[in-house]
């Protein structure tokens, strides 16, 4: 069944990203101009003008990235003493691991790098809390290296690996969100059992971006997970820059924002939130 919904959202995602829509509404148009109906291609020729402007036009993206990045408040670490905090969850979707550490002997980190920049901060912040990494790949026909096992390799490269080897657990089979929150909680469910009685009480502080942390909140919080939100990768500022036009970076963010919007809506329909 986790499959069944895998795919499907994979397929949703596709369809949802906005230059893949304005593709197919091109071919669309292109069929009715060779059905002769050139008056509904026109019709959908306008609507693609409409689709791009939207897409290009920075306030139209950012506005409704700036709800969803401040939907859960970003906490202030410096005001919660170390000893409520259980450990760190980091999601995966920074780090490409695939084929590269094999291929070009390097670890690739994307644009959510910062996901990776503040988990290391943490981890030499707080070197005796466990931490998790939690991904493999959001990718249908994944091939080499996991997520999690990438991200391992990095803590090596930064010379981590021996201070994080009894502190380190890292989750390679996660495909969603939903999966990052199943098998995290697994994780937690031993270390409970290792650890004092009042370690459940405890929170865990969760690494992903803004516009992602709304979703994985509710995700962890249905799997009686508690978290301190620690948001980051934020794409928007308190400002909108009215007169910006940027199709390149307005389509990232869109596809982002419908991939969350989706996202949200899926999973409440399939109780996962």
């Amino acid at each position: 069944m986790e499959t069944v919904f895998f795919l499907s959202s994979k397929l949703v995602q596709w369809l949802i990203e906005p230059l893949n829509l304005v593709f197919l509404l091109t071919l669309v148009s292109l069929l009715f101009i060779y059905l002769r109906k050139e008056h509904i291609a026109k019709q959908i020729l306008f609507g693609i003008l409409v689709i791009y402007c939207l897409i290009g036009y920075a306030p139209s993206s950012e506005s409704l990235a700036r709800i969803l990045e401040e939907a859960v408040p970003k906490a202030d670490l410096s005001q919660i003493p170390q000893e409520q905090i259980a450990g760190i969850i980091i999601l995966g979707g920074a780090i490409s691991g695939e084929d590269f550490p094999a291929d070009r002997g390097e670890v690739q980190i994307g644009s959510a790098a910062e996901r990776v920049t503040k988990a290391i901060e943490l981890i030499r912040k707080y070197p005796n809390l466990p931490f998790i990494f939690s991904g493999f790949s959001g990718k249908v026909s994944p091939t080499g290296m996991s997520e999690a096992d990438a991200f391992k390799q990095l803590l090596a490269e930064q010379g981590l690996a021996e201070q994080t080897q009894a502190t380190a657990f890292y989750e390679n089979q996660s495909r969603n969100t939903y999966e990052n929150a199943v098998y995290s909680k697994k994780i937690i469910q031993l270390l409970q059992d290792t650890n004092s009685p009042n370690f459940q009480e405890k929170k865990w502080i969760l690494i992903t971006s803004a516009t992602h942390m709304y979703r994985s909140w509710l995700i962890f919080k249905k799997q009686d997970i508690s978290v301190i939100a620690l948001p980051v990768d934020y794409q928007t500022t308190q400002t909108l820059n009215w007169r910006e036009f940027n199709v390149t970076g307005g389509a990232i963010l869109w596809n982002n924002l419908l991939h969350e919007f989706v996202g949200i809506l899926a999973y409440w329909l399939t109780g996962k939130l």
